[in-house]
Formats: C-alpha cells, structure tokens, sequence
C-alpha cells in the first residue's frame, strides 16, 4: 500500500523564532504559523478560519531561520507531519503532531533591506542571504522569495 506525508504551507509567524541546541549541539527552532483559509458560505458572505501550526527546522536551517525571521514574517513552509510523545512534568502523558520543515522559504523582504534585493546600506544592517547560501545552508532549503501580499495568506 502506497503513502504519503507531505504539508505545503504558506503563513505568517505569530512570534518569533524559538531557538535551542539539543544536548549533542543540535539547533532546533520552533517557527509557529497561523495559515488563513477564506471562503464564502452557503449566504454569500466572506468567512475565514485560522489554523495554528508549529513547524520545526534543524541544524544550520534553524539558525538562519533565528537570525533572518521575526514575528509576522510570511514563509512558505515544505516538510512532513511527524508526531512526539513525551511525559510532562506532573507525569502525565503528552503528544504533539507539528510539521518538520524540509524547507523554509521567507517570502517578502528580509527585514533591514533596502530596494528588491539590493545589498543593504551597510554590512550590519544586512539581512539578506547572499546567493548560493554562503551561510551553510543549501539555497533550495531556505531562500528568499519577493512578492506582494495579495494572496490572502494573512
């Protein structure tokens, strides 16, 4: 029997990036999402409902993810559905299912750039990731994309 766990979204980050090393040094960052559905009912008027997701990237993607994006930064998010279980502290037995990035991609500008990705006014100011992702993180995995904000996806 064939199966397949792929999550395609597009949203805004709620709060900022939470980022923390594993005990092995690992980074993991938990990018929080609210994705907009809109629709018009049975009436004809305009509803919306907002769904809450937690992504979670790893490695070199997380801390670039923690430098570059902020509360309200829209991204397109591409990974798979993975479920965890854990013990709280009171002992009782706790699950999740969030959605493990594959890959990142900021839509819009990054924050402190000037112009359509043209470099910034100075070097501190710069947030952009220079092509070819000398950060250490593959292009394909966490890039920037330009646009407006007319899709809806609030």
């Amino acid at each position: 029997m064939a199966s397949l766990n792929k999550v395609l979204l597009i949203g805004n980050l709620t709060k900022d990036p939470e980022l923390r090393y594993t005990p092995q040094g690992t980074a993991v960052v938990n990018l929080r999402l609210a994705v907009n559905r809109k629709w018009k009912d049975k009436a004809g008027e305009q509803r919306e409902e907002v769904c809450f997701i937690t992504a979670v990237a790893w490695d070199k993607q997380a801390e670039v993810c923690n430098q570059y994006l902020r509360k309200g930064a829209p991204l397109f998010v591409e990974g798979r559905l993975q479920s965890r279980s854990w013990d709280d502290a009171s002992g009782q037995k706790r699950s999740v299912i969030e959605v493990r990035a594959e890959r990142v991609q900021f839509l819009g500008q990054p924050q402190g750039a000037q112009g359509s990705r043209g470099p910034a006014a100075s070097n501190e100011m710069s947030n952009e990731i220079p092509q070819g992702a000398s950060a250490g993180v593959p292009e394909e995995n966490v890039s920037w994309m330009e646009g407006d904000d007319s899709s809806g996806n609030v």
